[in-house]
């Protein structure tokens, strides 16, 4: 059978600053680095595990083995927030740090990133928020240099110039962007994922598989983000499962943190679309909901919805066959192969009502995603109305 896969576009811009160092050890190679300051402040999430408090400990050796000072900062939870990065900004400024180090997964990346722009720049972070109540000013200081240590496989933070932070008093949960957020430095160490839980490692894992499924399928795809969406996509898709049933599976670990630093850097060649424009609506509303978990509910109905409207069949056919299915003739195939995954995974079971998603709100939300993530949703090959994105709601409550 032969597939039509043509990306929609054929040109592209190449331009990702940060030197990744990807790897099994490579947290250990940190203080062979250039330093890009002398003190740094560690961004962490709060409430560490003892494991990660064990990576807080290596860090901080190698920093110190480079030369640096460190100070931490540990008040970021998931769904990091305006007020939490702008407390941080406050303690690095007092504490003339002139670089921030991630260490975590997306929360504590993004909020890094944030509080990297704000240290360096005057007024209140939501006056570089580009939609939404934002005043989308351009900061007039670059932001202090950042290095992200990804402890978790999903989010590809470590690779990009956004932060998606929320706004608690309106709700809002939306990305802010500058390329000068781009890490300098990377870390990509599979062995910082193994401790991470089951339901987490799934959770993760799929946010990194719809990254890449999400800009496969939308308008801005092109020549290079299709190279990077496909393997990103098989990759996910058939080592996910694996990592979830035994967190020390050393290949499939290696593979699903391959997975989502890829999938990072197709964000920023290609892009994601409309379902990480819903989900941050529905997590801004509901912010216990962890962005991976808000994905998974979101997916079937997402993906069936374009599938109806048959904007590339084939990219629907080929992605099933990246995640295992050497025989997919259809779009709905890739359905199948998400269900199938799910259930491998142990997260076909999530629902909305979960996390008390009242079902009476899915028509606010949904002119809220409008109206904060609207350049979002402008990806997609069929752009989205509110009351599409209201039935998109609807039809993965339960």
């Amino acid at each position: 059978m032969s597939l039509n896969l043509e990306p929609y576009n054929k040109t592209f811009t190449f331009d990702i600053p940060t030197r990744a160092l990807f790897g099994p050890g490579r947290l250990n190679d940190l203080h062979a680095e250039k330093m890009p300051g002398k003190k740094a402040m560690i961004v962490v999430i709060k409430g560490m595990s003892p494991a990660e408090m064990g990576f807080l400990a290596r860090t901080e050796e190698q920093l110190h083995l480079a030369g640096a000072e460190t100070i931490v900062f540990d008040k970021i939870e998931a769904n990091p927030t305006k007020s939490a990065v702008e407390e941080g900004a406050a303690l690095a400024r007092q504490n003339k740090c002139d670089f921030i180090v991630a260490l975590g997964g997306g929360s504590s990346m993004d909020a890094a990133k944030a509080i990297a722009l704000l240290s360096a720049n005057e007024g209140d972070l939501w006056d570089y928020a580009g939609a939404g109540t934002g005043k989308s000013k351009v900061a007039e200081n670059d932001p202090l240099p950042i290095i992200a240590i990804a402890t978790t496989s999903g989010t590809g933070s470590e690779t990009d110039g956004g932060a998606v932070i929320t706004k608690v008093e309106t709700n809002e949960k939306m990305g802010i962007v500058d390329y000068r957020m781009f890490p300098v430095i990377a870390i990509v160490d599979p062995e910082l994922t193994y401790s991470v839980p089951p339901r987490l490692t799934a959770f993760q894992g799929f946010d990194a598989l719809f990254h890449s499924a999400e800009g496969y399928i939308s308008k801005v795809s092109n020549l290079i983000s299709d190279m990077y969406a496909i393997a990103a996509i098989e990759n996910a898709g058939r080592y996910l499962a694996r990592a979830v049933k035994n967190g020390n599976d050393t290949e499939a670990r290696e593979k699903v943190a391959f997975a989502s630093y890829i999938s990072g850097v197709e964000m920023v060649l290609g892009g994601v679309s409309g379902m990480h424009a819903l989900e941050h609506a529905l997590s801004g509303y509901y912010p216990k909901i962890p962005h991976g978990a808000g994905l998974i509910m979101l997916s079937k109905a997402f993906f069936t919805h374009f599938i109806a409207a048959h904007v590339c069949d084939d990219r629907f056919i080929h992605m099933a066959k990246l995640m295992g299915m050497e025989e997919a003739s259809e779009p709905m195939d890739f359905i199948t192969m998400l269900e199938k995954l799910m259930e491998e995974c142990g997260v076909a079971d999530i629902k909305m009502s979960d996390y008390g998603v009242d079902p009476q709100k899915l028509d606010e939300i949904a002119a809220h995603a409008r109206y904060t993530e609207g350049g979002i949703l402008e990806i997609d090959r069929k752009v989205l109305s509110v009351e599409e994105c209201a039935d998109i709601y609807k039809k993965a409550f339960k």
